[in-house]
């Protein structure tokens, strides 16, 4: 769920541009499965939201699991985020997360020189009472296009798929609140999503992260996109140790 929640570097690669599209004022709905075998059960749910705030955007992602999950896995995330509508620059981003037993607090403020990003990083991680923590501060950098684990979820909106060719990937890097990653996207091409007695057609991408020396740092994920003027995240789908998370749009 870390990467569904929280979803998701060659410039020459990013031609077609993140900032295709504008974003209104919005808040959209999910309900997030778990599915192993015949089981299928909602285990939470999450709200994105973004605002417009004169030259940025405001961002927010919640999530929480229901209370039968609460007894395996208990999930309560906040994400909030700035981005500069102006090139689709994250500015700030912070993540309050309580999971499982861990408390964290991750706050990344952003600085640039050209095509030079650094994230000024803090966690704060306490103990399960809250009594006790741990304060660390550290700066990460990158050359080219970055995002984080919040503002990814607009950038991968607002790329423009219709240049896109089947199998065609783009990288990005991305910063969590102790290390910078390497975010892959592929494009798979258009398909139709159905649920709930609902259509969608949609673009679906996947997302591969791995660190510096290329090992992967988590499971891949999937994405499918609606191809309407919204374009919505419709479902994502990420792997467990058992079973799979699934997250479906529910309006908004």
């Amino acid at each position: 769920m870390k990467y569904l929640l929280s979803i998701i570097l060659g410039l020459s690669a990013l031609c077609m541009s993140a900032n295709e599209i504008s974003f209104n004022n919005e808040k959209v709905n999910y309900k997030v499965m778990y599915k192993w075998g015949l089981v299928n059960k909602q285990a939470g749910t999450a709200t994105l939201s973004i605002s417009n705030h004169g030259a940025n955007y405001i961002t927010k992602l919640t999530a929480k699991s229901d209370p039968w999950a609460d007894n395996f896995y208990m999930v309560r995330d906040t994400l909030n985020g700035t981005i500069r509508k102006a090139g689709f620059l994250p500015l700030f981003y912070e993540k309050k997360a309580h999971e499982g037993g861990d408390f964290k607090h991750d706050i990344v403020k952003y600085s640039r020189n050209g095509n030079r990003v650094i994230g000024y990083c803090t966690r704060i991680k306490r103990d399960e009472d809250e009594s006790k923590g741990t304060k660390k501060e550290h700066i990460i950098s990158a050359t080219g296009a970055t995002v984080d684990m919040l503002s990814v979820y607009y950038y991968m909106r607002a790329i423009n798929y219709n240049d896109m060719k089947k199998g065609q990937v783009m990288k990005l890097n991305i910063f969590s609140g102790k290390r910078k990653e390497l975010l892959t996207i592929k494009y798979h091409g258009t398909e139709t999503v159905t649920y709930d007695n609902k259509s969608y057609n949609c673009y679906h991408i996947s997302f591969t992260f791995t660190s510096d020396g290329n090992k992967k740092t988590s499971d891949d994920m999937d994405a499918w996109i609606s191809t309407d003027t919204r374009r919505i995240p419709v479902k994502l789908e990420g792997t467990l140790p058992v079973g799979k998370v699934q997250c479906f749009y529910t309006g908004g």
